[in-house]
């Protein structure tokens, strides 16, 4: 239905990720910055958890063999179908044999291209999402990105008229942002120093940092507890390594950790982290979790995310 003639940097088939294998060493994957997968779903009338395509910095190009709605959501990218500019954060319908393209990302890192009914593929572990360093998932189940000449199938025409989102929802990738920290059950162990450091003072994003973790460079945090054993880590868990260099996990982490732990990143910051690129600062503050949960009930609500889906 959707040829890639061109997939940029890196593209991967994400739907919402595999959930309920965490104990079998198996992580959830998913989209990075899952704020802007659920806007695209939204624009188009598609369950929550509809597989779309995620690409990093742009510089795609798809050619479409038949009708198709569709969405493009997050990273500041420049959009066109065949000559006509289009607008990001809004659907379109295209036609059999027009060619989409996405060029280089001005702001923010990871973009996600949406169509009508998701992209249909044969899911590994319930899941078609990629995870290249387990080898699973993607259009041909073995975790590869995917690469020029692939086939891709589904999608329709969809039954909404076409939907923007309006700009007060829109990330602004050019601000530095601001992320919350629930602290953890070690973040007393840590010295009044090291935890000041962490939240007043900027970090900025190393160029090591993918998919798996995002790694920051800035003053030098310490920890003065015992050692821990090796433990189940989530989603936006803040990791200190000796070297004092914290490490914040993403989606692709791996499912268990033993470094100390000043706590996790608030799951309603986690997809504006997803956005920094390397060289981006970002600061942190402490928010109650008993108020984080609120929120991301009131945001799961409207997203229509099953709460099923919510446990890993």
């Amino acid at each position: 239905m959707i040829e890639v003639i061109e997939p940029g940097l890196q593209m991967t088939l994400q739907d919402f990720g595999r959930f309920g294998y965490l104990s079998k060493g198996l992580t959830r994957g998913g989209p990075a910055d899952e704020s802007s997968f659920l806007w695209a779903n939204k624009l188009l009338g598609n369950r929550f958890d509809a597989a779309q395509l995620e690409v990093t910095l742009g510089g795609a190009k798809l050619k479409f063999h038949k009708d198709c709605s569709f969405a493009i959501t997050g990273a500041e990218v420049s959009v066109k179908l065949d000559d006509e500019s289009l607008e990001n954060w809004q659907s379109y319908t295209a036609r059999a044999g027009q060619v989409l393209s996405l060029g280089q990302a001005q702001h923010g890192l990871r973009a996600y291209l949406a169509i009508a009914g998701g992209f249909d593929h044969d899911p590994q572990w319930g899941s078609v999402a990629t995870v290249t360093r387990e080898r699973v998932g993607g259009p041909n189940s073995d975790g590869k990105p995917i690469a020029a000449g692939q086939q891709l199938h589904g999608g329709t025409v969809a039954d909404v008229v076409n939907r923007r989102v309006s700009w007060q929802y829109r990330p602004d990738y050019s601000k530095t942002p601001a992320l919350g920290l629930i602290p953890g059950n070690q973040y007393d162990q840590f010295p009044d120093e090291s935890r000041e450091k962490f939240c007043y003072g900027d970090f900025s994003i190393d160029n090591s940092s993918n998919r798996m973790g995002v790694r920051l460079k800035g003053e030098e945090l310490k920890y003065e507890g015992k050692g821990i054993i090796s433990e189940g880590i989530n989603i936006g868990s803040v990791q200190v390594p000796p070297n004092g260099e914290p490490i914040i996990m993403l989606c692709d982490r791996q499912t268990l950790g033993g470094y100390p732990k000043l706590g996790t990143i608030s799951p309603l910051d986690i997809s504006r982290l997803a956005q920094c690129r390397p060289g981006d600062k970002v600061r942190f503050t402490r928010v109650k979790i008993d108020k984080v949960q609120q929120q991301l009930a009131r945001y799961y609500r409207f997203f229509d995310v099953q709460l099923a889906c919510q446990k890993a």
